[in-house]
């Protein structure tokens, strides 16, 4: 019985790389262009286009170009699919309907790659094209869940020669949240000061991650709203040992209550913690903090400690007291006051 020989699997020559995790796009990108060549050979014969602005003739160019002393020419298009969706115009319909017809037909040496940074529905034409010809391959970055964030954390950490304590991955993922780019600068940052000769734990987190500082403010204030003085005199103590100047520590405190104020303002009005960190342009972790402690407050009792903090803000200018003591005296009289 004869044997079938099986055929070989074709190379697509156009690629969709779509999502809002810039960071694993871009990563793959550079691995991609690895795989196509010495470094100096590939950006000769690269060429990337703004996608919101090139014309029909301008992305033929590129594509039906010969590579100059290489195998491969890549062309690298941003935006171009997101745009196209969003116009009805005829001039968008002709340049879509071109598109669908030339992809399957691009030169076996061109490698187009399609940058989107945020999901395509998966009615796009352009999706449904690559999913039904080998020549097209499609992949949506989008970043891990909250809940998977510290397997990706400790994942990363691994992958720069690094090891880390459970505890402190899920401090970090938390801080951080799922800004992988910045996830990925501290763990680099962690990694460098360990000097990867023994784990990361949740002291080297503390120390170099600059939003734990105003995270461990956020659980004194937290303290503050449960009325517990003793646990938020431990932190505020815990800040000053670690460090923290009186007068700094004072203008975070200052600054929490401020954003408490308006949080608590726009959440009346019925601002979830996306709308939260998008108008008062915070961190997510922080702006998410916020909305939960707004609970612990009414807005009469947030403009009373508001007062307090600018009296306490005078009597330490004056030199009335010094800053620590001020400090000590304010969290005891806002952990009574209603």
């Amino acid at each position: 019985m004869a044997t079938v020989p099986k055929t070989a699997k074709t190379t697509p020559t156009f690629y969709i790389f779509h999502g809002s995790d810039e960071f694993s796009q871009a990563e793959t990108l550079l691995e991609f262009k690895r795989k196509l060549g010495p470094p100096d050979m590939v950006d000769l014969n690269t060429t990337e286009l703004d996608g919101t602005r090139i014309t029909w003739a301008e992305l033929r160019q590129a594509c039906d170009a010969i590579p100059f002393l290489a195998e491969k020419r890549l062309v690298i298009v941003r935006g171009l699919l997101t745009h196209i969706a969003a116009r009805t115009s005829s001039n968008s319909s002709s340049f879509l309907d071109r598109l669908v017809a030339y992809l399957p037909q691009l030169p076996p040496t061109t490698r187009l790659v399609f940058i989107e940074s945020a999901a395509l529905p998966a009615k796009h034409p352009i999706i449904q094209l690559a999913r039904r010809t080998e020549q097209g391959y499609v992949k949506r970055f989008e970043p891990p869940k909250d809940q998977a964030l510290p397997g990706w954390v400790r994942k990363r950490v691994r992958q720069h020669g690094g090891k880390i304590t459970g505890e402190a991955a899920k401090q970090l993922a938390d801080v951080v949240g799922r800004d992988l780019r910045r996830l990925d600068q501290e763990i680099v940052k962690l990694v460098t000061y360990t000097a990867a000769q023994r784990p990361i734990t949740g002291q080297d987190v503390e120390a170099l991650v600059p939003y734990l500082q105003e995270a461990i403010v956020f659980d004194m204030v937290d303290a503050l709203g449960r009325r517990d003085g003793r646990t938020a005199a431990r932190t505020l103590h815990r800040l000053l040992e670690s460090g923290e100047h009186p007068h700094g520590l004072f203008g975070m405190i200052v600054r929490q209550f401020r954003l408490l104020i308006q949080v608590h303002e726009l959440k009346a009005q019925g601002a979830t913690p996306v709308d939260v960190a998008r108008k008062l342009k915070l961190h997510p972790f922080p702006a998410k903090k916020l909305y939960r402690q707004a609970d612990h407050f009414t807005a009469g009792q947030l403009k009373k400690i508001y007062r307090h903090l600018l009296a306490t803000d005078v009597a330490i200018k004056t030199g009335q007291l010094e800053a620590e003591v001020a400090l000590d005296l304010l969290v005891a009289g806002l952990a009574v006051s209603d």
